[in-house]
């Protein structure tokens, strides 16, 4: 049996709760689906360079853990997400401003 999940829209007003008390400003970019959307975060670094992060499966560990799927300009970044939500319409997608890369994800929780 499957584990439940949250769903995407509680996920996501958690995420940015916990980002605000951080002070880490974040924003949504694209509001996907309340119930079962996936979510991309991008972290902006504020100096013209991005990474995307995504939930991936680990088939090693059986479980799915927030990964750096891609690195690059930030506009190159802006394109790949343009491509996905063109894909899939029920995506969420979070802006992370931190030029230390700062995004509360991954081994950092959450």
């Amino acid at each position: 049996m499957p584990e439940p999940r949250l769903a995407a829209g509680i996920w996501v007003s958690a995420y940015l709760a916990r980002l605000g008390l951080a002070n880490i400003p974040a924003y949504v970019l694209a509001h996907g689906d309340d119930t079962a959307g996936a979510v991309l975060v991008k972290c902006a670094r504020l100096d013209g360079t991005a990474q995307l992060w995504a939930r991936e499966w680990d088939f090693q560990t059986d479980t799915r853990d927030w990964r750096v799927t891609e690195t690059g300009a930030e506009p190159d970044i802006d394109a790949s997400i343009r491509r996905q939500r063109g894909f899939d319409p029920d995506l969420w997608v979070i802006e992370v401003e931190s030029r230390e890369g700062r995004v509360l994800l991954g081994e950092e929780g959450l």
